[in-house]
């Protein structure tokens, strides 16, 4: 029997632990919480957890020792040293995380050992390489070239769930969800780079109908011109990548950002209420009407979106802050997870589009559209879960059965990986939808 090693119960472990014991193949759930973890594994004969010490490197390095394989769930910044350990022992890796060059630099070491250290086998990344190289190969397959290329993906409650002015609710790591937004974007437009400023990152959102959800906005993601090396797109004339949001988000995060509401500045917030938190932070004055002051700095109507939803946040409350010397970030961002999180009777979503502008010799051109939309199950997984976990697993399993054999640092953009991952995932319900036009 088959030993794997799952580091880290979080939101997204679940349905990975499930799927694997559900195919007869013994888990031990290692975390810091060891009551998370032996509840996550519910009593099942095949589950061990274990109270886990990331710092320890001599747990870390018996426990990768005594397993056939290892996942890592924990935060990236660990997955190097979790690497190293399945190194000395030659035993393979599967993470959900983007590669980064300390990852990188484990390839000539992992080749040498016979190892595989697998990264981006989750949603994004993860499902969205593994679509959107079927594709690209399968254009390449009959001569064609792929000149635009655009990927947007995103994870949000159900529209009926959302019902908050923000149109967002937390189902995966709300640090995460607000620092992403903290970075420059960097894309491809008809040959040309363009940069935008993490400043400016949330001005102009572009619109886009989603079958089945309705109007989305869509802001760029970081990176997207270093995707065409990734794959392979060297005649790639446009390339963005970018995330999902209902309208109203971008402007409403604009606004905050503008306004110091994100900033990692540390302030002594001590004997303060939310109102004047925002009053101080935002530089205006600290009177009773706080929203009627803000209003006037921003120069909208009092009545408008924005003001409104800071009011239903809580930042023109009362209520004392509760801080000592901390952040606006830190303070800002645990009041929208107490305000904006997704509970467990509702449902999230996840929607991913590609759209590609391929070209033929003969002269044919083909707009090609591809579209993931999937739903959380109330009372049970959430879609960001079942889209993170499910691929990192059904890669686990297929290593253990010896059907993927490669070795080194990979992430899914081959067809050796790609297909029996989307394949399997059909079966459990997620799948892309394609739609091929021509144009004359």
């Amino acid at each position: 029997m088959h030993k794997v090693l799952v580091l880290g119960a979080g939101r997204v472990a679940a349905p990975l632990v499930k799927y694997l014991l559900n195919h007869s193949i013994s888990v031990t759930l290692a975390d810091a919480d060891y009551q998370h973890a032996l509840m996550m594994l519910d009593g099942h004969p095949l589950g061990n957890p274990f109270r886990f010490d990331v710092t320890d490197e001599v747990m870390l390095n018996s426990l990768v020792g005594s397993h056939d394989l290892v996942v890592s769930l924990l935060p990236f910044a660990f997955h190097p040293l979790v690497a190293k350990a399945c190194l000395q022992v030659r035993r393979s890796l599967v993470t959900t995380s983007y590669v980064k060059s300390e990852m990188e630099d484990l390839d000539a070491e992992a080749r040498r050992a016979g190892v595989l250290l697998l990264n981006e086998m989750g949603l994004d990344p993860g499902i969205d390489h593994m679509s959107a190289m079927r594709i690209i190969h399968q254009v390449e397959s009959e001569g064609g070239t792929i000149t635009v290329f655009n990927s947007f993906c995103g994870a949000l409650p159900a529209p009926e769930a959302a019902n908050n002015p923000f149109g967002y609710k937390f189902s995966w790591s709300p640090k995460g969800v607000l620092l992403a937004g903290n970075s420059d974007a960097r894309f491809l437009s008809n040959g040309r780079e363009v940069i935008i400023t993490a400043e400016d990152l949330f001005k102009n959102p572009l619109k886009v109908d989603f079958p089945g959800v309705g109007g989305l906005e869509v802001y760029p993601n970081r990176d997207s011109i270093s995707y065409i090396d990734v794959y392979g797109l060297k005649d790639v004339q446009s390339l963005m990548r970018g995330t999902f949001r209902y309208p109203g988000w971008c402007e409403l995060i604009d606004t905050m950002k503008r306004l110091n509401l994100f900033s990692d500045l540390q302030v002594d917030f001590s004997g303060l209420s939310f109102a004047e938190m925002t009053a101080q932070v935002a530089g205006i004055p600290e009177k009773e009407q706080y929203n009627r002051m803000l209003a006037e700095k921003l120069r909208i109507p009092e009545d408008s979106s924005v003001i409104k939803a800071f009011g239903w946040l809580g930042l023109f409350d009362s209520i004392p802050v509760g801080r000592g010397i901390d952040s606006p970030f830190e303070v800002v961002s645990d009041l929208m997870l107490e305000r904006m999180e997704l509970l467990p009777h509702e449902r999230d979503m996840v929607v991913m589009q590609h759209l590609f502008d391929a070209v033929y010799p003969d002269g044919q051109r083909k707009i090609i559209t591809s579209r993931l939309l999937d739903f959380g199950i109330p009372d049970g997984d959430t879609s960001i879960a079942r889209t993170v976990a499910l691929p990192a697993a059904i890669a686990v399993r297929l290593i253990l059965e010896g059907k993927i054999t490669l070795t080194g640092v990979h992430r899914p953009v081959c067809a050796e990986l790609y297909n029996p991952v989307l394949d399997e995932l059909i079966t459990l319900g997620i799948a892309f939808r394609e739609d091929y036009q021509n144009i004359v």
